[in-house]
Order: C-alpha cells, then structure tokens, then sequence
C-alpha cells in the first residue's frame, strides 16, 4: 500500500534539572553553591533519506519522542545534552503542524534536516543562583518541557515526468514499456490507485523519473475521486506526459478528454496549466484511431506537440522518449525554476515575540484558573522542593501581574487558584 499522507505525534526531550549542591571541601565548613546546570533536551530531526519511497513506517509508529538532556550534579558539572532523535523521511515530504496548517519543513533533497520539535533547555543550578545579597542560594531549576505537537506528513513524489489522463488511457500499460517498472494492469477504471515510478532511459543514454498517476476524472480538483491524492503529485513534475485513448475506446471523445483534464489541472493549480506538456496519442493500432487523429489534430491545433504511439506494439515510443529528453534539457535546473504565482510571494520573517496577553484568568466554578504560555512553563520550571525557589515563582506571579489580575477579578484570601495542574491558596 502506498502512504502519502499521515498525521504523527513529535515531542522534543525535556531540559535536564538543575541541582541544589554545595561544596564540601576538606577544611571549608560552608563551601559555596555548586549545584551544576541540566543538558538540553533532544531535537526531534527529520532527515531526508532518498532510499524511502513511502510514508508507510509512519502507519505504524506515530508518536516520536525525544530523550531528555541529563540533570545537573554536584562539584558544578552540568549535565549533558541529549542527542538529536533523527527520523528519516522520504524526499517529496512536506509537514505542517495540524493545529495552525503553517508549513515546517519542506524536505526534498537527500541528506536535508529541519527540527520538527526542539528539546528544552536545561534548568539552572544554584551557582547560577549566587549573588552577593545571597551568596548561598536553594534555588534551581527544572528543566524546560520540549516543544509537543502533532504534524501531518504529505508526500509529493518528485518525478520528472508525470502521466496524465483518463482512467484507462494507457498510461500503466506506457510505463511498463518504457521501464523496467511492473505497475497492476487491468481493463477498469482506477486499476492505479496508488503512483509508480520508473526510470526510463533513451537509446542515446539520457534518462528521466516518470510517474504513473491514478487517473482523472471529472470534479477531481474538488476531491472527486482519486482527486486530490492526485493532484498533490503532479505539482512536482517537471513535464506533463497528457495520454489520451485516440480511439475512444470507451465512448469518449478525445478531444473533450483532453479539454477536460487540463481543465482539472488548471482548477486545482493555474501554475499547471503552463507546464510543459506532451500529448501522446495512445491504442493507435485500434480500429478509428487515425480518423480520430486528423480530426484531434484540427481541433487542438499545431501548437500542440502529438505523438502516436501504441503501448500494446510500442510503436512510436522511440520518438516519444526522445522528446520526452529535449524537453527536460530545455528545462532550467531544479534551483533555478520560479513558478509564476510564487514570484510576488510576500517573504515572512517569523521572531519569538512575547504574546499580548502573557497570561488569561477565567472562573471555573469556585477556582481562578490562570492559563498562559509563561505561567505554565514558569510552574513547569519551578522546583517547589526549596522554600527560596516557591518565593521567587510567587514574586515573579507577581511581578508578571497575576496578583492583580486576580484581586480584579474578585479573589480574596483563601480563594483556590489553578495553574496548569497545581492549586494554590490566594493570599492577598
């Protein structure tokens, strides 16, 4: 089965915690703070592997987390970082985190990395802790939780030539001929419902990827049918191989055949339509097919590059393959290709910013809840162990503005306040 689409779940390692430690030293009663740093926590890596094809291993691993860096130690040794968790992907990957939709890492060439989840930071120790007003700090820290998230991974295949068409024009039965490839060949509609590929090589030792695609048919850029798992494929292609059934076999007319799909194409994507494309005239031996021919040839006019050919007899597929290679030489290189729609593409900067609002109150029944991206992974951070780290999380509240955000949403004295899992008693 081919996989082209998934939904997983990426955590980063957590930051090692800091340690409360001081020296103990021969003739030295009250040594100084000494209580090391914790290690980072693992990246989670996706890494481009060319030798992959599918998404398949993703069906049945689907959650991906990282180790956690190391807590610090006593005589000021921090802890070690975690090494990066590298998953291997195949080229062609796109992810996007499923909550926003914005696109993580577009991953196409071999040995290409993008950290999908960072690890956190390790917490500090006490030495970190030390001043002159406190020489002898019991504060540390825990480490930083690492970035969750859940991710869908699509796979676009990344071929230089695709085949378009109807169901049943021929394509499968083309690319078996012109390849050593063994795509499932049957007389019915959506035979392929999964791509193939195939390397195909020229007589004069050029050679190309070309892609068997599920056919089209009518409403595909609407998802009808095979629709969409198809169109994402045909967007990396380079040219366009159009096949069409020159004898209509199946009581259709070729001309509204290649009317229709390219009008699918430019629904789904206008940038397709200026693909370079190739028009092969397939099932030429056929009775009508060259009465069909002629009558193509005046509708879509010379502009259009046709080529018969007979897959079954592998008549005219030469010259196919030929021009098939001039045209990808023609074409500029992979980096240098600008699609016409992504010309004017406004660039976006994206920087760590603190939100508006650092922090919301809401009433859940009798308990002030406080929720916020730095409340939470203040309390997450906090080792309320020591009684000097619980002082510091209350002034930073306070400092922050949680106090009095609180006393003006109406909490008094012993009122219960929530932040993240943890309830406190409110103390005005």
């Amino acid at each position: 089965m081919f996989v082209d689409k998934v939904k997983i779940y990426v955590k980063g390692g957590d930051g090692g915690n800091g340690m409360v430690a001081f020296r103990r030293e021969k003739y030295e009663a009250n040594g100084g703070p000494a209580g090391g740093d914790g290690g980072r926590g693992a990246d989670v890596v996706f890494v481009v592997d060319e030798g992959l094809r599918t998404l398949m291993d993703f069906r049945y691993q689907k959650h991906f987390k990282a180790k956690p860096g190391e807590h610090g130690r006593s005589k000021s040794q921090h802890g070690k970082a975690a090494s990066p968790m590298m998953v291997r992907v195949p080229p062609g990957t796109v992810v996007t985190d499923s909550d926003t939709g914005d696109v993580v890492a577009d991953l196409t060439q071999h040995g290409q990395e993008a950290v999908i989840a960072q690890g956190g930071r390790g917490g500090r120790g006490n030495i970190r802790f030390s001043s002159p007003k406190n020489p002898a700090p019991y504060i540390s820290e825990n480490g930083e939780p690492g970035v969750e998230r859940y991710v869908e991974m699509e796979l676009k295949l990344l071929a230089d030539v695709g085949l378009v068409g109807y169901p049943s024009v021929g394509k499968s039965t083309l690319l078996s001929v012109v390849s050593a490839a063994k795509p499932k060949i049957g007389a019915y509609h959506f035979t392929t419902i999964a791509p193939n590929l195939g390397l195909v090589e020229t007589a004069d030792g050029r050679s190309f990827v070309m892609a068997d695609l599920p056919g089209l048919i009518e409403g595909a850029h609407e998802g009808v049918g095979l629709g969409h798992q198809f169109l994402r494929h045909v967007e990396r292609t380079k040219v366009l191989v159009h096949v069409v059934d020159m004898a209509g076999s199946e009581g259709r007319d070729p001309y509204q055949d290649w009317l229709q799909i390219n009008e699918e194409l430019t629904l789904y994507r206008e940038v397709l339509a200026e693909r370079p494309q190739i028009v092969v005239a397939n099932k030429m031996d056929l009775p009508e097919a060259e009465e069909n021919l002629e009558i193509f040839r005046e509708q879509v006019g010379v502009d259009v590059s046709i080529f018969p050919v007979s897959a079954a007899t592998r008549s005219g597929i030469d010259e196919l393959l030929y021009a098939i290679a001039d045209e990808l030489d023609r074409m500029p290189k992979v980096e240098e290709i600008v699609e016409p729609d992504t010309e004017e593409t406004e660039r976006k900067v994206y920087r760590a910013e603190e939100p508006e609002e650092a922090f919301t109150i809401r009433r859940d029944n009798e308990v002030f809840v406080v929720e916020g991206p730095r409340v939470e992974k203040l309390i997450k951070m906090t080792n309320f162990q020591y009684d000097e780290a619980v002082r510091r999380f209350a002034n930073t509240l306070k400092i922050m503005g949680v106090d009095d955000g609180l006393r003006a949403r109406g909490a008094k004295d012993g009122d219960t306040v929530r932040i993240d899992e943890m309830e406190f008693e409110f103390r005005d």
